[in-house]
């Protein structure tokens, strides 16, 4: 009897086996925990009117280590766009080399997004990790305007940099004098590595561990 049930079994009732969707790689392997470090340098701040720059992705697991760089792209911009930016992005943008370098980029906005859509892609799974960065609820403004379809592989919620920095000012005041100093060099990939310092700082002296 066991010998025929056992048979019966076999023949009869399918094996089971896990299912495996494009998310499993990321699940199984923790990258439902990174987070997806951006910095966006612009013609200014109004989104109704202002445009992109330049936009830099860094990759980082929760202990904030770097796992891997994406793309620094410069995004083409007219002579009519580049002539109407204010004072201080005509200032810090030509002194960076960023304005001419954008008045001769052949990258437009959506080459720019979909070459950072690939490599975040390659990198997180859909809808599970948030952005990052320095008062990053303002490049999102853009990148919701601009790069919808980037913004759509991300979490909707933010990891901001400065909302800590805020609150060490305002609580660990000492600590806070002592965190990381800007280099204001008003580059993407340069402000991406100063945010993910900042944080580690922050982490290692106002978030005690356990």
């Amino acid at each position: 009897m066991t010998s025929r049930l056992l048979q019966f079994w076999r023949k009869f009732i399918p094996r089971w086996r896990p299912v495996r969707t494009p998310e499993s790689k990321f699940i199984m392997g923790g990258k439902t925990e990174r987070l997806v470090w951006v910095d966006l340098e612009m013609t200014g701040l109004d989104v109704s009117k202002d445009q992109i720059l330049e936009i830099a992705c860094v990759i980082t697991d929760k202990e904030l280590d770097v796992l891997a760089e994406g793309p620094d792209i410069i995004i083409h911009q007219s002579d009519e766009v580049l002539g109407s930016m204010n004072d201080w992005c005509v200032t810090h943008h030509g002194e960076s080399g960023l304005t001419e370098a954008s008045r001769c980029s052949r990258v437009g906005l959506g080459e720019a997004e979909e070459q950072m859509l690939e490599f975040v892609k390659q990198n997180v799974p859909a809808g599970r990790c948030p952005l990052a960065g320095n008062t990053i609820h303002m490049d999102k403004r853009f990148l919701d305007k601009y790069m919808p379809r980037l913004m759509q592989h991300l979490h909707y919620r933010i990891v901001d940099v400065s909302s800590v920095k805020e609150l060490c000012r305002r609580w660990y005041p000492a600590v806070f004098s002592k965190a990381p100093k800007k280099q204001l060099k008003h580059r993407a990939v340069e402000d991406i590595r100063e945010s993910i310092a900042e944080l580690k700082y922050y982490r290692g002296t106002i978030f005690k561990s356990s």
